[in-house]
């Protein structure tokens, strides 16, 4: 299923009570922890519905601007960014999830706060330009999954006003598969029943899904191994195929003493847990 997750609005003001920086974006975090007894586990991290965004600034020719949000029991995620005298772009994202949340971390091994830097992958944008994408897109680093959507954002705004001129990100561009906000799946046991025709009003996928190869490491040992061939059948306000490419998925996760976790990454924001 989907997990809910907040809008996040930031309007901050210059000394003229001008607009000088507006972000209006959604995201969620997955976070692949170790529990008590040495098993990895993973969990959805959502906003809140009560956001803060204190220690964001402006900007200038000489100082980064700052997005900076606090949420839930401890947590933040912040980024800066730069400009020259053309452009503007996130230079380093930083996520701090806090394990003493036990809604969140029930049974963490390690208490307190955790950082994550990482920088920002997004191309630079001009000048005077909002960037927008709807569409969602992931950022991967320290087992963590960051992921984004619906954003529009417009750093060092002039003039107090948010430009109409829009610059779209690559998951936006109309050769881009449809994609939809990732979740992680529960876990599931596989089934020898043959799974029933797709609906004749689904989209047909040109070909059955090609099976790929997946394993994980524990040291020099394989410890998790799958080979299979994916199909997701989703169903919002038109049904949609996908079919999974082994040669553009990406295995990653970890092994446990009693229970394993691989995530696969397609490269379209998909993401499958198992």
């Amino acid at each position: 299923g989907f997990f809910q997750s907040y809008a996040v609005e930031v309007d901050i003001k210059d000394a003229s009570n001008a607009t000088c920086l507006y972000a209006d974006w959604m995201m969620r975090f997955l976070v692949t922890y170790e529990s008590n007894n040495g098993d990895y586990k993973t969990t959805t991290l959502n906003l809140s519905s009560s956001v803060t965004h204190n220690g964001s600034v402006c900007g200038n020719d000489t100082q980064a601007a700052l997005v900076a949000v606090q949420f839930g029991e401890g947590h933040s995620w912040s980024i800066n960014i730069t400009k020259n005298n053309e452009t503007y772009r996130g230079d380093f994202i930083t996520l701090t999830y806090n394990t003493n949340d036990t809604a969140v971390f029930p049974d963490a091994k390690r208490k307190g706060p955790v950082t994550v830097l990482v920088k920002d992958p997004l191309h630079p944008v001009q000048l005077n330009t909002v960037f927008v994408c709807h569409n969602s897109y992931s950022i991967e680093a320290e087992n963590t999954t960051q992921i984004f959507w619906n954003v529009t954002m417009q750093a060092f705004v002039q003039n107090g006003t948010v430009s109409r001129k829009e610059s779209r990100c690559p998951a936006d561009t109309p050769t881009s598969a449809p994609t939809v906000p990732p979740t992680i799946a529960n876990v599931t046991t596989a089934s020898t029943t043959t799974l029933s025709p797709a609906p004749t009003t689904a989209p047909k996928p040109v070909e059955n899904p090609d099976t790929g190869n997946y394993s994980l490491k524990s040291g020099n040992k394989t410890c998790f191994l799958a080979t299979v061939g994916l199909q997701l059948n989703v169903s919002q306000d038109k049904p949609l195929l996908i079919n999974i490419n082994p040669k553009t998925t990406i295995a990653d996760g970890a092994c446990g003493n009693t229970t394993a976790t691989l995530k696969l990454n397609d490269g379209n924001s998909t993401l499958i847990g198992f």
